[in-house]
């Protein structure tokens, strides 16, 4: 299989279907970058360690380097999404189904967006090249049980490690700190959570970054005839391409979501910023390794949720443990059911 970027050019120049659907791919890293990444620095801006425009440069060249660095470090991630579906031996339809589930991602966001249905892409990749793989293999025959678990264990693991590793962090700090003077502290805790955001930024590109690295590879894939991509090297090209577009979508901002993940849901401290960033990033690392995809945005929200819980439990905001749970319940079957029908519509139709 030819995977350079010369041969992937040619690909897109000459096949429509591989064509939109880097497009879409490309499109929806972009507001990954822009919606999902101002978590990853959303604490430390709020408790006043970094001003908001140095954060989100920070972030964004974070982004780039979590993306780049973990892919070829361990891009596990990325295969898990890569094999977590089959989409058949007619690498032409699966294709065209591949277009239809990325397609739907996008229909679903804009509908969710406009009933005030909270939406993750992390899941809405899942779902759309579920329903998809379902459609043209016509039942579940198109759906790898052995990979798919790894995201029922994302989804429970994330919420449970970060909200226990951020209490534990959090309790330990205030524990080492208990007699320190606050005031000598808070120099310290600045920088600390500052170092803590960047790895947030960093272990964010790393999850996120490499599950669409894997769809694109996918459809790079398909285009060349090819059904599977086991045992072919993600190429550099890709890497880049994919890292430097989420880069350029976090560069874009996202200040309200700073404010509401940061301001909204739990009022922290400059120490509790830090316990939250450092409890998240590791949550991330282990997820990272184990090859399991997760939401970013879930695992650093528990990861706060767990400090605020070691000052009192009344110091958070059920409602987002509200919004996480709509999240599951309509984006899983939602879009799932939609990508179903954009596969068959369009395969119908090319």
């Amino acid at each position: 299989m030819d995977v350079s970027f010369a041969h992937f050019m040619g690909q897109v120049l000459t096949s429509p279907p591989l064509a939109l659907t880097t497009l879409l791919t490309l499109g929806v890293i972009f507001v990954n970058g822009w919606t999902d990444a101002p978590n990853a620095i959303a604490t430390c801006v709020t408790t006043r360690c970094m001003r908001v425009k140095p954060a989100i440069i920070m972030s964004a060249l974070l982004n780039f380097l979590g993306v780049l660095v973990m892919t070829k470090i361990n891009a596990s991630v990325a295969s898990t999404i890569s094999n977590m579906v089959d989409f058949g031996g007619n690498t032409e339809a699966a294709l065209i189904a591949l277009c239809a589930a990325l397609f739907s991602i996008v229909v679903y966001s804009v509908g969710a967006s406009v009933f005030g249905i909270p939406t993750s892409e992390s899941h809405s990749l899942i779902a759309g090249l579920t329903g998809a793989a379902i459609a043209i293999q016509g039942g579940l025959d198109g759906v790898n049980g052995e990979e798919w678990i790894k995201v029922i264990y994302g989804l429970v693991m994330s919420l449970l490690f970060g909200f226990a590793i951020g209490w534990l962090v959090c309790k330990l700090v205030t524990i080492v700190f208990a007699k320190a003077d606050r005031r000598k502290t808070d120099g310290f805790f600045r920088y600390a959570q500052i170092f803590g955001a960047a790895a947030m930024s960093f272990m964010h590109g790393a999850q996120d970054g490499q599950k669409f690295i894997g769809v694109l590879f996918l459809g790079v894939a398909f285009c060349g005839g090819q059904s599977s991509v086991e045992g072919v090297v993600i190429p550099v090209w890709l890497m880049m391409l994919c890292s430097i577009t989420m880069g350029i979508g976090t560069s874009v901002g996202g200040e309200p979501i700073i404010k509401s993940v940061g301001m909204d849901m739990v009022k922290l401290e400059k120490y509790q910023g830090f316990a939250a960033d450092l409890a998240s990033s590791l949550c991330l690392l282990i997820m990272t390794e184990l090859g399991i995809p997760v939401s970013t945005t879930h695992t650093k929200t528990s990861a706060i949720m767990g400090v605020g819980a070691v000052k009192r439990l009344s110091a958070i905001n059920f409602g987002v443990v509200k919004d996480m749970m709509l999240t599951w319940v309509f984006t899983f079957p939602g879009c799932g059911l939609i990508s179903f029908a954009m596969a068959k519509l369009f395969m119908f139709l090319f």
